[in-house]
């Protein structure tokens, strides 16, 4: 059996969000879409400057655990 890797199936299908959930979610502090980055596994919000991190495909949306985001 082959391991998950990046390369296999399992592995990208693990990374994927649902399209219908990323309509639904919005930054809790700003209320605007976010944009979503596959590689790195967040959801971005350009206004707040902050990235909140998906933790085994679940999309963590508390302020606190959001990355700040350079300029």
């Amino acid at each position: 059996m082959v391991p998950d890797t990046p390369e296999t199936p399992q592995a990208v299908e693990a990374t994927r969000i649902d399209p219908k959930l990323l309509e639904l979610l919005v930054c809790p502090l700003t209320k605007e879409t976010l944009e979503y980055d596959a590689a790195r596994q967040e959801l971005i919000s350009r206004r707040a400057k902050l990235a909140y991190p998906i933790r085994d495909g679940i999309p963590i949306m508390l302020p606190e655990e959001a990355r700040p985001l350079g300029d």
